[in-house]
């Protein structure tokens, strides 16, 4: 922490954010534009995706090890958890561990939807841990929000996007499958509760038809740490572009060129990590 006398707080550290893959890049790029002048790293955990299928305690170690990364090797000033699955096993047991802001997907993305919904029905995708593990019940309910709230499990999703599969024949026929369930509920807000799932916006918003308005939690989630650093004076010193770095835990090429595909230019390379 750096901090002039009469001048607000400031703080140098990187903000950092993990996912098990790729989904996490569309909160990175809402960050990345929101606060350009703030340094981030970002952990995808390539080798052990997807989430979504493994029980919700093994997700919770896997939290806790790349929280540990983030803060013991890279020094973070806040921790960002960019995936739902991971937000939903450990977020309370990570802000219980480690004394700095860390940021879920979940309370943002249910925030916004609740306030663009007009007919009170509200739809709800994620991975099959993400959906079992009622975070998305218990966000709704600690709002005291009078919605009919669908949640719909849509496995195989993840790895569509991981293979940068997001707009093939195979795609529109999985995305057609798993929706069913949420045209027959009538609602008119599909909150996308998982952060890989936006890479596949336009097949969901062919699907659902342009009554039904997407929500993401990447543009929330942003809004919800400029305002933490605002709040706790962790702000980083105004002027220059802040530095990107990218980590993965599995191939290290495909991540470049995938991600730089899903992300833009600032993914520009990409440092390995090797779980023991």
């Amino acid at each position: 922490m750096v901090e002039a006398l009469g001048s607000p707080a400031v703080d140098d550290r990187a903000i950092g954010v993990f996912d098990s893959g790729f989904g996490g890049l569309t909160v990175a790029r809402a960050l990345i534009d929101l606060l350009p002048g703030e340094d981030l790293v970002y952990f995808g955990d390539t080798a052990r995706y997807p989430y979504g299928p493994r029980p919700l305690d093994e997700v919770r170690e896997f939290a806790r090890e790349i929280t540990s990364v983030l803060v013991g090797r890279h020094d973070v000033k806040m921790v960002v958890a960019a995936c739902n699955t991971a937000a939903a096993a450990a977020l309370e047991l990570l802000r219980f561990e480690h004394d700095l802001p860390v940021v879920g997907v979940i309370d943002p993305g249910v925030r916004a939807a609740l306030a663009v919904t007009d007919n009170r029905r509200v739809g709800v995708i994620g991975t099959a841990g993400t959906m079992a593990s009622g975070a998305y019940e218990r966000s709704v309910a600690s709002h005291r929000a009078n919605v009919v709230l669908t949640c719909c499990a849509c496995p195989g999703f993840v790895e569509l996007v991981e293979r940068g599969e997001t707009t093939s024949p195979a795609a529109r026929a999985l995305v057609e499958e798993r929706l069913a369930p949420l045209r027959q509920a009538q609602i008119d807000t599909l909150l996308l509760g998982c952060t890989h799932y936006p890479f596949l916006a336009r097949i969901i918003a062919d699907m659902m038809g342009r009554e039904v308005v997407l929500v993401s939690s990447a543009d929330e989630t942003a809004f919800e740490v400029r305002s933490i650093l605002k709040e706790t004076g962790l702000f980083r010193r105004t002027g220059g572009k802040g530095a990107h770095r990218f980590i993965s835990s599995g191939d290290v090429r495909r991540f470049r060129e995938l991600g730089s595909r899903l992300l833009g230019p600032e993914l520009d390379d990409v440092e390995g990590w090797t779980w023991d």
